[in-house]
């Protein structure tokens, strides 16, 4: 399953947030050397309660609209 993920770093403390279409997530790691993208990994697999080895950003490493894909 691919879903669609708008990423806000920089953020005081972490938090997902359920949109129409799409996931927010705000992330506490600065956009720099992937520290966001791994928090943001980190995030997800907390919110959806599965190891973070299931889950991969298969579009939009350098943005801040990503598809993430949940491996079975």
């Amino acid at each position: 399953m691919i879903i669609r993920v708008k990423v806000i770093p920089n953020a005081s403390r972490p938090l997902v947030e359920r949109r129409e279409g799409y996931y927010l997530v705000r992330v506490d790691a600065p956009p720099k050397k992937g520290k966001a993208n791994q928090r943001l990994i980190a995030i997800l697999a907390g919110y959806f309660k599965i190891p973070k080895t299931k889950l991969r950003i298969v579009k939009g490493l350098r943005g801040r609209i990503k598809e993430v894909m949940i491996i079975d």
